[in-house]
Order: structure tokens, then sequence, then C-alpha cells
């Protein structure tokens, strides 16, 4: 009986499910969960659950906080918060290093961040994307999370951070409000998840493995 958890270094342009896929073919196992989801422009830890008595234990491992290093791009605003969406707002204003250090200290410790319209939210049973794609917009209730947010390097129009944050968080929620803070408008440009509780991003194995036969 195969059953356990395998650590998976997600590769960008692959979606989370089609990891589950190929390990499903790959294993013979047909139950297969997991901890967690990126969407495909992520990559990084990635925790798939083997067997029924691992899928089973799905929400402990969900609810680990996790830690993320987050590429943020200023100036260019899209509609999903990330690279995948289409701009709808262009700047050319240049936030200082002193103002994107400020702007920061509103991402510390607890916080209240509303859920993206493109999200896998649902709400009365519809998943918030499903209605996005189809330009509607419906109230959400604000979240309560907790967050640690460290500036690695800044050299506009780029910024990198390091996350640390509870279940839950949506980080590209976190680079559209820094834009909006900053007054200049930003999207999630790059995002690798670096740490799942204590599974780490250097114990995982190449997710692209997977695919090969």
């Amino acid at each position: 009986m195969k059953s356990g958890i395998l650590l998976v270094n997600k590769p960008v342009g692959k979606t989370s499910f089609s990891l589950i896929g190929a390990l499903r073919k790959k294993s013979g196992v047909k139950k297969i969960g997991h901890a967690g989801t990126l969407d495909p422009f992520a990559s990084g830890v990635m925790i798939l659950l083997i067997g029924r008595t691992f899928t089973a234990q799905s929400d402990t491992f969900m609810g680990h906080d996790k830690e993320y290093e987050a590429l943020v791009h200023l100036g260019i605003e899209t509609t999903t918060f990330d690279p995948e969406g289409q701009i709808t707002r262009q700047s050319d204003q240049v936030p200082t290093l002193a103002q994107v250090e400020e702007a920061l200290k509103a991402f510390q410790g607890t916080i209240q961040q509303i859920p993206p319209m493109f999200s896998a939210k649902k709400i009365n049973g519809k998943k918030l994307y499903e209605l996005a794609r189809k330009g509607i917009e419906v109230e959400r209730k604000p979240v309560t999370l907790t967050v640690h947010t460290q500036l690695i390097s800044y050299q506009y129009p780029e910024l990198t951070l390091k996350i640390t944050c509870s279940k839950g968080t949506y980080i590209r929620s976190i680079a559209s409000d820094l834009g909006q803070a900053l007054g200049c408008g930003a999207h999630l440009k790059k995002l690798t998840r670096t740490r799942c509780g204590p599974y780490l991003l250097k114990d995982c194995i190449d997710g692209q493995e997977l695919f090969e036969y």
C-alpha cells in the first residue's frame, strides 16, 4: 500500500492539479490530494498527500503557516493582481525607498484582507473567479490574517519581499494593496513558496520529474 507525503517544487507554468494527475499515473495510486495549491505562474513547495490516511489529514497540513519570496512589479495593475490578468492601469510614479518601507508597515502582524475576485474562494456556492470572468463583482468580507513582510531588495519597478503568513493569505492581494498604498499600483510578477510549516523548498523534489516517464 503506497501512502505518505511527497514534497514537490512545483514548476512555473504547471497547474497544481497537473502534478496530482502526473503522480497518480506514476504511482498507480488514485487517492492523492494536496495541502494547498499554487497558481500556474508560481513555483515552490507543494505537499502532495498520498493515500486515504494522509488525504484525510489535509486540513492539518493546510493549516500550516507559509513563507514566500515575492517579486512585486510597481506601476502596473492587472485584473487578477498577477501577470496572468489584463492590464488595467499604468503609472510612471516612482516611490522612494523610504516610502516603500513606510507602506510595508501596514503589512505586519494582524491585518484584514479582502479576498480577491479572481480566487477559488466560494460565496453562496460559487467560486469567485467564475463570477469575475463574467464581469460580476460581489461584496467580500475581510479576513483576519497574520503576516510578517520583509523587504529584501528594491530597484524600481521591482521589489522583492519575504512574506511569512497564516493560512488563507493571498500574496497577490498584498502586492496590489501595497501598490494602492504607494499610489502607483502594482501586481505580483513572480512567487515562490519557500516553506510550508516545517517543510522547506530545499527538501522538495523537482516537480518536472513527475512528468518524465
